[in-house]
């Protein structure tokens, strides 16, 4: 007759004995950061322009709203060892201004708005980081449309390392960010009454950001 305390004795055991065995064969895996984790490991990350994308959503006769993006961006996102004092660096071409209507954006490009002829970037400087809500952390850096520059607070969180990157390759991170500004700050006026009415309140263009970067190098 099967004994019962004998079953159950050797049934904990294979228990036991599975879940160390599991724990071990996690223990031997690379650990990629979770993406849960505040940021990323020291290190100087390389945007990826073909996996980096600016969006936004620019009012449009005050109830409506334009949508585009940016498909040309490069940089350098900047984790010290003292992870406060982190940098970014963002140039955005101006030229790569896509709304899907190709009118829409040659007028985008020309001298009323991003005037690219003479200005063909835009760019993002900041250094030092604090707290934000859910995880997040806020930048206040200066960013540069049409040769003026505001500070704009840039909100972003760190969503992990690839967790499959190819043999021979970096670590590769991801970002994603969110900030919002006024068209006329930086000298975009023209339509704006009919555009924003006459009494705007607040941010008229919201940007949303995502990014893929590779680490490249310990910061000096």
């Amino acid at each position: 007759m099967t004994n019962p305390r004998g079953v159950l004795k050797r049934s904990a055991l294979i228990h036991v004995s599975c879940a160390a065995t599991l724990a071990i064969i996690a223990a031997a895996q690379p650990q990629a950061a979770s993406p849960s984790s505040s940021l990323p490991v020291l290190g100087i990350y390389k945007v990826d322009p073909v996996h980096s994308f600016a969006y936004f959503g620019a009012w449009h006769h005050i109830v409506g709203l334009v949508r585009g993006r940016f498909d040309e961006v490069t940089g350098t996102i900047t984790v010290p060892q003292n992870s406060a004092e982190s940098s970014v660096d963002i140039s955005i071409n101006t030229a790569s201004i896509s709304t899907q209507n190709a009118r829409r954006d040659d007028d985008l490009r020309g001298p009323d708005f991003f005037d690219v002829k003479n200005y063909s970037a835009m760019t993002y400087h900041g250094k030092g980081i604090r707290h934000g809500a859910d995880n997040t952390w806020i930048m206040d850096g200066s960013l540069t449309i049409r040769g003026v520059s505001r500070v704009v607070p840039l909100t972003f969180k760190f969503k992990g390392f690839f967790p499959d990157p190819r043999p021979g390759k970096p670590a590769r991170a991801s970002f994603h960010a969110t900030a919002a500004v006024k068209r006329g700050d930086f000298d975009i006026k023209r339509d704006n009454l009919m555009e924003l009415g006459p009494n705007p309140q607040g941010p008229d263009v919201e940007i949303e950001i995502d990014v893929e970067a590779d680490k490249s190098a310990p910061p000096q």
